[in-house]
């Protein structure tokens, strides 16, 4: 796998060459620069193979689901793909601007981001779909630990700065055979925006409210002081590196790093990726998203035995409409490897990840069906 550089000053995730056709009508010079020309993609509808490029960015949550999906779908189909894993919010603004045919994120698009998307895919917008779910890990590093039980509040405590040491009493007392170190507790959390920090932040806001001051944002707050890096990568190495360090990431990363278990209800569950598909099971549609927009609204303060909150749903953003056929043959048949048993097992192989469930699956289906080419 080569990887080269892309769009901003991101690594890029590739298997191809650069070569777009963008959302809209906003990248037609970049396609003629590609080659120009008519791809022959008339087998889109049934399973030929299509030739071209697709391209996307955004979250570094699916960086490892993302190499296998793009080797998959180049085998199954043809075309090549390329993916910035550049984070959530800089992946969604490249969407926007039209220097992405998708956008990977770990929160669907908000109110403002919908409306700015018609200018780029239409009177219809832009459609979320939940493509990759998978824990985030709260992972630490402490020498001979491998395992820590904390509840919502203590984990608030540890990130808002109010607990500072790993043999606090709040952590002491929930963990009475454990042999917890008088070690600073170094807080480590992203520098860019990203998806995974909302959806942590969205945790601690719901779950610990009494002791988490903060809504839930793609920036972590900037009244709290700690350390910070970039990218999943970033914050794993960076608490690999430091003894003593925490941080939330999304599971496939955490590697050898020591984990917690959170508190559901009455009992501590260790992350799993059963666990985080059962609490989307139990989640609902968000609110305000139409029929074909798939955003989920999770329910982060479960008490039920065998879910784990602490979780992301990351989407894969695509256009309504594209401005010709050719891109839309791309970006459904893209759309539909990836939400295909094949392609949710080949992730999971891979990042470790929960496919989604068939009901999921089916209501996926029928929004990249309904992906058209602009009038």
């Amino acid at each position: 796998m080569k990887v080269t550089r892309f769009g901003r000053t991101a690594a890029v995730l590739s298997i191809a060459a650069l070569a777009l056709t963008a959302c809209g009508s906003n990248n037609e010079a970049a396609n003629e620069a590609a080659g120009g020309g008519t791809n022959n993609n008339a087998g889109a509808e049934n399973g030929e193979q299509l030739s071209g490029t697709i391209t996307g960015g955004g979250a570094s949550s699916q960086e490892s689901a993302m190499t296998a999906w793009g080797s998959g779908f180049q085998s199954a189909r043809g075309p090549q793909v390329n993916y910035a894993p550049v984070g959530s919010g800089s992946g969604r603004k490249g969407f926007l601007a039209g220097e992405y045919q998708f956008a990977g994120t770990d929160s669907a698009l908000a109110d403002d981001e919908q409306e700015e998307a018609k200018q780029v895919c239409g009177d219809e917008g832009a459609y979320n779909i939940p493509v990759y779910i998978s824990p985030i890990a709260v992972a630490f590093n402490l020498e001979g630990v491998d395992t820590v039980n904390m509840d919502a509040a203590t984990i608030a405590k540890v990130f808002s700065g109010e607990i500072t040491s790993w043999d606090d009493e709040a952590i002491k007392e929930q963990n009475p055979d454990a042999e917890l170190p008088s070690e600073k507790i170094t807080v480590v959390h992203r520098s860019d925006e990203s998806g995974t920090t909302k959806n942590f932040t969205d945790y601690l806001n719901k779950a610990a409210e009494a002791d988490w001051k903060w809504e839930a944002e793609d920036a972590w707050p900037s009244e709290i002081t700690a350390e910070s890096a970039q990218q999943t990568t970033g914050v794993v190495s960076q608490v690999k590196s430091t003894p003593g360090a925490i941080t939330y990431a999304d599971a496939s990363a955490v590697g050898e790093l020591g984990t917690v278990a959170v508190k559901v209800g009455e009992n501590y569950q260790e992350y799993s990726p059963e666990a985080a598909a059962a609490i989307v099971d139990k989640s609902q549609a968000a609110e305000g998203a139409s029929e074909k927009d798939l955003a989920i609204e999770l329910d982060r303060t479960s008490t039920e035995e065998g879910t784990y909150p602490i979780v992301l749903v990351s989407y894969h953003v695509f256009c309504s409409t594209y401005k010709d056929q050719e891109t839309v043959d791309l970006v459904k048949a893209f759309g539909e490897y990836v939400i295909s048993e094949d392609g949710q097992n080949t992730a999971a192989e891979s990042a470790h990840n929960a496919p989604i469930s068939n009901e999921t699956r089916e209501r996926a289906q029928a929004t990249i069906d309904a992906i058209t080419v602009a009038e």
